[in-house]
């Protein structure tokens, strides 16, 4: 059996406390990978892709670095520099080696990046009455700058065509806060049933990159309205504008402490969100009940997180070969503060644990709850329990292929709901790929499962894995005996492509059966993705908020 390939400091540790003399900066190009140095797969796609790449500028390479050159080698600090170089969206993977100075006490470092191709571009739709095209480029001349232009022509629109801006920087001026700022005529509207909402959105955001930052936080701004671009009837278009003001800071407690002591893993954080989401126009459809899209939220959220991570590095998780950190320890976030939703203001209590463990073979196991709810007149309201826990058994390697074994249970229950959505089956913790939102209730149990396996065949670059899953979910109407709950699953399989050298995501190709039968539902569905991203979520903190049962924004469940 394959083992994990090491803790991330560990080649690092013979030089502890060595004086970092130089840093020098290098790039692979797209003929070499990390895993074999001495091989160079060089074929008529490479050389095309190294012709039309310009590689990220050494500047913007070390705007990503806080590492510094004249300072004692923390290995911590350094194995988290570069994983954080490998998170960073124009980045395929990273390396950080170690050259030391016989006779000294110094070292060299020698930073080796190799990048994405960073152009891309899709056609989500091409027929007489509807083209869709997107073309962008995440990491512009180089600069770690990123351009989006989407493109549309609908006959059924007026006017019949619309367009979507993104453009994004990273690291402004070394200081590691992200800028975005989006203008589209075409954004999904909150019902979730056309795209003819016009938004437009600015937000800074900086990470908590490593265990030894001090500052993390973000800002969002935004205006948002839909328009009748479908001339749908008054009776039917929901009608509505609202803005976003959306700003959280948080401290990492004690670093110059743990700076002096770098075995000491332990961290603790503090942050403060406030959260301002006004309507100026609600449709008249709404009125004044209770809705998550069209309520006004207003909110002051404080955390504090306990979190103790170090970091493995494999890989054939999420990705087809390429570097990819795993986490182990453990992440507990305790949320309070004030919410208020329509006219109803309430005090808020919640917990959010995560725990990783990887074994010597190879396995991953991640547990994690998720509890809390409102206070309103002394007793608790809205009040929600999600348990579960998620395996990736260890890699095994035949001649031909490798083959990986993923399961995820979850249970859920939800206590004296007021104003949240009852819990549904059409999201990460029920089937996948399920549209049908009208599936509701109050408890839920749910598991998933999946094989997949990693062919050893490519084809310009593309490697395969087929897979075959399985999810089955089990929900009890609200306030209804465990006798009357409904039984529902889904269960197929497809296979997903990948070429690791180019920044757009991962194709896949899926086939479903649902065998229950449900009203406006097709029991056989195929779907096909061509910008999956399968990464997992490093961040060691993020923005306070309340639980979430339905849903699983912030990535954090694998």
């Amino acid at each position: 059996m394959p083992k994990l390939v090491t803790k991330a400091e560990v080649p690092y540790l013979p030089y502890k406390g060595k004086i970092i003399r130089h840093i020098d900066i290098q790039k692979y190009g797209f003929e070499k990978t990390f895993t074999d140095t001495a091989k160079r797969s060089t074929y008529f796609g490479t050389r095309i892709l190294n012709h039309l790449h310009r590689d990220t500028r050494t500047w913007q390479i070390r705007n990503n670095l806080f590492i510094q050159e004249n300072t004692p080698l923390n290995v911590y600090l350094l194995a988290e520099n570069e994983r954080y170089l490998r998170s960073l969206d124009y980045i395929q993977d990273a390396r950080i080696l170690v050259k030391d100075l016989p006779g000294t006490d110094s070292i060299d470092l020698v930073v080796v990046t190799k990048d994405l191709f960073s152009i891309n571009g899709s056609i989500g739709s091409f027929t007489s009455s509807k083209i869709r095209l997107k073309a962008g480029d995440e990491n512009l001349f180089g600069t770690g700058q990123k351009l989006e232009v989407t493109g549309l022509y609908e006959k059924a629109r007026d006017p019949d065509m619309a367009a979507a801006v993104l453009y994004g920087i990273n690291s402004i001026n070394h200081s590691f806060i992200d800028a975005t700022l989006t203008y589209s005529q075409m954004n999904q509207n909150l019902s979730r049933n056309y795209k003819n909402e016009h938004a437009a959105l600015l937000s800074f955001n900086r990470p908590l990159m490593s265990a030894y930052a001090r500052f993390a936080g973000g800002l969002t701004l935004g205006a948002n309205q839909s328009s009748n671009d479908y001339l749908q009837p008054d009776s039917f278009f929901y009608k509505y504008r609202y803005n976003i003001v959306d700003g959280w800071i948080g401290y990492n407690l004690g670093v110059k402490k743990l700076m002096g002591d770098n075995n000491m893993r332990d961290r603790k954080f503090v942050s403060i969100r406030f959260f301002n989401n006004n309507f100026t126009q609600l449709p008249y459809q709404i009125g004044d009940s209770f809705n998550q899209w069209y309520n006004d939220k207003t909110g002051i959220l404080t955390q504090f997180t306990f979190f103790k991570q170090n970091f493995y590095k494999t890989n054939y998780i999420y990705g087809f070969g390429t570097t990819e950190d795993i986490p182990t320890g453990y992440n507990v976030a305790v949320t309070t503060g004030w919410y208020k939703q329509l006219n109803l203001s309430r005090f808020y209590n919640g917990v959010d644990a995560n725990f990783y463990r990887i074994n010597g073979s190879g396995d991953f196991v991640q547990y994690f709850a998720r509890v809390g709810g409102f206070w309103n007149k002394g007793r608790m309201e809205d009040a929600g329990l999600l348990l579960g826990t998620s395996f990736f058994s260890r890699l095994y390697v035949t001649d031909k292929l490798k083959l990986r074994q993923y399961f995820r249970l979850s249970y859920t229950r939800q206590f004296n709901r007021v104003s949240l959505d009852e819990l549904k089956i059409n999201n990460p913790f029920g089937l996948r790929y399920f549209k049908n939102d009208s599936i509701l209730g109050d408890r839920r149990l749910s598991l998933h499962t999946e094989t997949f396996v990693f062919m050893n065949y490519r084809a310009f670059g593309f490697q395969f894995s087929p897979f075959a899953f399985a999810d089955l979910s089990w929900l009890t109407p609200e306030n209804k005996s465990l006798a009357k709950t409904n039984f529902y699953s889904g269960i197929g399989g497809g296979v997903r492509t990948r070429n690791e050298n180019l920044v757009f995501g991962t194709m896949e190709f899926r086939f479903i059966y649902f065998p229950r039968r449900i009203d406006g539902l097709n029991q056989f569905k195929i779907t096909g993705s061509i910008n999956l991203r399968f990464r997992y979520n490093t961040n060691y903190v993020r923005p306070p908020d309340i639980i979430q049962l339905n849903a699983d924004y912030s990535n954090s469940v694998f």
